[in-house]
């Protein structure tokens, strides 16, 4: 049996745009504990998404967060001797987690110049409805979709 869950970390604003959500893709951006370079990275990226689309950047950023978020994913459950996929509706933090994960690893996959300019560019893409993260998500609800016969195993 697993221990209890450890207690959240409270988590205060970035300086900038005064956002959680923009602090917590910093804190997932850090390599190796270089905060000030996780930190210029993302504000640049923000500069560039307000140079190239002259809207508003956190309006871009959350929106981008908004389409990668999933509503539905599976999770292995065991029951007698075979394995199901069971899907199941994702809570509010952990979808916010994996689509900033996305985000990072469908960035991180990209060619281009910089990762300031590759996340730019991925956040943009999010925001447009297209791109590797939203492709990870719609894999994401298909896999839930197809395996919908199985929703009666709730965890």
């Amino acid at each position: 049996m697993r221990r209890s869950k450890p207690e959240q970390r409270e988590l205060l604003p970035d300086t900038r745009f005064n956002s959680i959500n923009v602090q917590t893709m910093i804190q997932h951006v850090l390599k190796q504990g270089k905060k000030s370079v996780a930190t210029s990275l993302m504000y640049d990226a923000m500069d560039l998404i307000k140079e190239r689309t002259e809207k508003n950047p956190m309006e871009v950023f959350d929106g981008a967060l908004k389409n990668v978020s999933p509503a539905m994913e599976v999770r292995p459950r065991r029951v007698g001797g075979a394995t199901y996929q069971v899907p199941m509706e994702v809570s509010s933090k952990r979808r916010t987690t994996l689509a900033i994960r996305w985000l990072l690893a469908a960035a991180r996959d990209r060619s281009g110049k910089s990762f300031s300019d590759k996340l730019a560019s991925e956040l943009i893409d999010a925001f447009n409805e297209t791109g590797a993260a939203i492709r990870k998500r719609d894999e994401t609800h298909k896999m839930a979709e197809a395996n919908r016969a199985f929703s009666h195993y709730r965890i």
